[in-house]
């Protein structure tokens, strides 16, 4: 079955294309148009959507037409010339063409040649970066500079040009899903659907299998109006989850030419969805797209979104960047395996045993989403241990082929990484966005080594479950392993905002009847005490989590437990602002706080000096971190209802308005309330912390003596205490109800 060609076998290519075109070639189009064809042909592509001699364009500068001799669509832009021509002036003409082009085939690349020399303007790399040029003769040797015509590709991730990317994709998603949930297709059905798009649209730029199989398939094996799309997809889905053995016989040509991919992908019979001519367009568009360049963990927040209508009209506006992921991953395990790098970089011992002890640590997400803490972290254990391979390549001289390479021989696999998630779609979506990012790690490896696992057929993830993870017990999800680390970003829910079932998930999962003021992220707390109470598994726990955590009436209720049970904080940030996956949701001031039991191990500390959107500053830590975040004793101060002293007065709670803020009178609102004469009779100066510690005017209505007749007489306390009435029916307090 057709797959991406090694390196190997593309530079053994690259020398029989030099020798083939060693002769002068002269200067007409038919053999410019065989030198081009050659090339790609080096790199596997046989069959693509490049067009030759007939893409008549505008040029920007002059307004005049003419041909470009190859394109790609969103991936490279080829422009020739006669021998001995200037390639910076073909190069100024290509970019004039692609002024003419429509977005989605706007390329990554510009490759001018001249029969003897190559020059490549990556369009998105920084202004101050040169083209790459290199001459003919030296192409079995610069191989790699063309590898991403075969789906290699270097990949800057958390790049703009990423991001930006990431985006784009997610847009023709939520097309794609908008289109079957116009027609009344099944919901469920359309997520599955969705996903098997996607890996076909992204393995059709990623060299799983041939470039632009599937483009091929949508353009030459469907109608134009769509009307027979929906049954073409759905056997050419049923053909990719079935073995070449128990598939039929006279399969269509090009059909059969697709591999076996497994993994679950392919496993569910579906209906046949319905399609026409703009649902079938909207796919064209997609598989047009360079799917190769986005990020799974950027891509998969935003493919969670598609779903939701608000959402989707806010797609790329929020979602986790890996900057904040790596606040996490980055003290509890990576920064270490770094260091251990560093220090054994002359050591081929301490590089082995660092691989064997990587290959040891198992990871749990029990609040996965779609994955971004999975993701990024097996695609940082990846990238780690193909430095350390090639540093081993390097200090002992062996070579790839003497090395490895089957999946067992990795020391960082799929199977190690583990999720929990509440709903089944992001849970689709984690899954498949491991299977994106394992493929982009071996394509690293091999344009590295020169070899790497072979890409399909895909194993089945079975490590991400459905369920609610406060019910669950995690032992069921992860194996027994003396290095787990588990992480993640639970539910931003306060004690005011969680729901009476959540409020009861924590008192079980704490085992108390009172969890106060507790959050609900600290549900997550509880539950990896108890995983690691059991004797099989020790490691390391680390969420982000809201910042109250460690402010005020929670500290003690928290912490102590933690404490108690032979934890201390080995890292944290303070307060920083984290922006939520979810679009449409505000920034949340949050905290991470790490917890391992090596007490020896100096902690580290992250503060935000103030600017919680800024950049973090590591502040030394003497001593340890206490539940406040603080260098210093672990005193928790605990709550009281009587005065240290005993002639002191007791503290009583107060009033609490429960009125919404309608009983309130901020400064911009004083005027209106003031000239109602009515009400004016009630209004008092209303002084909170806020207001005395800057300064600030507020005022409530103070109703305590309320003539009920001024009600009628008043349109301003009417509005208000409608409002007011309207807000505490509504409640899901009892007592707040009863008001």
């Amino acid at each position: 079955m057709p797959k991406s060609l090694s390196m190997n076998e593309i530079r053994t290519r690259a020398a029989q294309f030099i020798r083939d075109w060693q002769g002068e070639p002269g200067d007409e189009r038919q053999q410019a148009q065989s030198f081009v064809r050659d090339l790609l042909g080096v790199y596997g592509i046989t069959q693509t959507r490049a067009a030759f001699y007939e893409r008549r364009v505008k040029r920007s500068s002059t307004g005049s037409r003419g041909y470009i001799d190859a394109l790609i669509p969103g991936l490279v832009l080829i422009e020739m010339k006669s021998a001995g021509k200037d390639l910076i002036a073909a190069e100024q003409q290509a970019l004039d063409y692609i002024d003419d082009l429509p977005d989605p085939e706007v390329p990554r690349w510009v490759l001018t040649s001249d029969f003897h020399r190559f020059r490549l303007l990556d369009l998105r790399a920084d202004t101050s970066s040169p083209p790459v040029e290199f001459t003919l003769a030296q192409l079995r040797d610069a191989a790699d500079k063309l590898a991403f015509l075969a789906g290699y590709g270097e990949r800057i991730f958390g790049s703009k040009a990423q991001e930006a990317a990431s985006i784009k994709a997610a847009k023709l998603m939520a097309s794609l899903y908008e289109a079957l949930e116009g027609s009344g297709y099944d919901d469920h059905e359309a997520s599955v659907f969705l996903v098997r798009t996607l890996f076909a649209l992204y393995a059709d730029d990623a060299g799983v299998w041939d470039r632009d199989l599937f483009l091929e398939f949508l353009e030459t094996r469907t109608a134009q109006d769509g009307s027979d799309l929906g049954p073409q997809l759905s056997l050419l889905y049923q053909v990719m989850g079935r073995e070449p053995g128990r598939r039929q016989s006279n399969l269509d040509e090009l059909i059969s030419r697709f591999p076996y991919v497994n993994g679950g992908v392919f496993e569910e019979p579906l209906s046949i969805p319905s399609f026409d001519t703009a649902m079938r367009n909207r796919l064209v568009e997609a598989a047009m797209f360079n799917w190769s360049a986005i990020s799974p963990a950027i891509f998969g927040s935003l493919f969670q979104a598609v779903k939701d209508k608000v959402a989707r009209r806010e797609l790329g506006e929020h979602y986790t960047t890996e900057t904040n992921i790596m606040k996490v991953i980055g003290p509890m395990f990576l920064d270490e395996l770094r260091q251990r790098f560093a220090d054994g970089f002359h050591d081929t011992r301490a590089l082995k045993k660092l691989r064997t002890d990587m290959s040891d640590m198992r990871f749990l997400d029990p609040a996965c989403g779609c994955g971004n803490f999975l993701v990024v972290g097996y695609r940082q254990m990846r990238a780690l241990d193909l430095e350390v391979l090639l540093r081993i390549q390097e200090l002992t001289g062996e070579t790839s082929r003497t090395m490895f390479f089957t999946e067992e021989h990795l020391a960082v696999r799929l199977t190690s990484f583990h999720g929990i998630e509440l709903e089944e779609w992001p849970a689709q979506i984690a899954a498949t966005a491991l299977h994106l990012v394992e493929h982009q790690a071996n394509q690293a490896m091999e344009l590295a080594l020169g070899a790497a696992p072979d890409p399909l057929p895909l194993d089945k993830i079975r490590s991400i479950q459905v369920g609610n993870a406060l019910r669950m017990d995690w032992a069921d999800v992860v194996e027994p392993s003396e290095h787990l680390y588990i992480m993640g970003n639970p539910p931003f829910l306060g004690h005011a905002t969680r729901s009476l079932e959540q409020a009861q998930e924590l008192r079980d999962v704490w085992r108390r009847k009172d969890i106060g003021r507790l959050d609900y992220v600290t549900g997550w707390y509880a539950k990896s005490l108890e995983l690691f109470s059991r004797p099989q598994y020790a490691g390391e726990f680390a969420f982000v989590s809201t910042n109250s955590i460690a402010q005020g009436e929670p500290v003690p209720a928290l912490f102590g437990p933690v404490f108690a049970a032979g934890w201390r904080v080995k890292f944290a940030h303070r307060t920083f602002a984290w922006t939520s996956e979810a679009p449409g949701a505000a920034a949340v001031h949050c905290s991470v706080i790490g917890f391992d039991r090596a007490q020896k191990k100096r902690a580290r500390l992250f503060d935000y000096s103030g600017n919680v959107k800024g950049e973090p500053v590591e502040l030394p830590v003497i001593g340890q971190l206490n539940g406040y975040l603080v260098d210093g004793p672990n005193a928790l101060v605990e709550q009281r209802r009587s005065p240290l002293a005993p002639q002191l007065p007791p503290m009583v709670f107060g009033n609490m308005a429960r009125d919404d803020g309608n009983l309130l009178i901020e400064a911009e609102d004083y005027d209106d309330v003031a000239a109602d004469p009515v009400a004016a009779k009630y209004i008092r100066p209303f002084v909170g912390a806020r207001q005395l510690i800057h300064n600030e005017p507020r005022w409530c209505l103070w109703l305590v003596d309320l003539d009920p007749s001024d009600i009628a007489r008043s349109p301003v306390l009417r509005r208000r205490l409608d409002a007011v009435r309207q807000f505490r029916a509504a409640s899901t307090a009892e007592s707040t109800r009863a008001c």
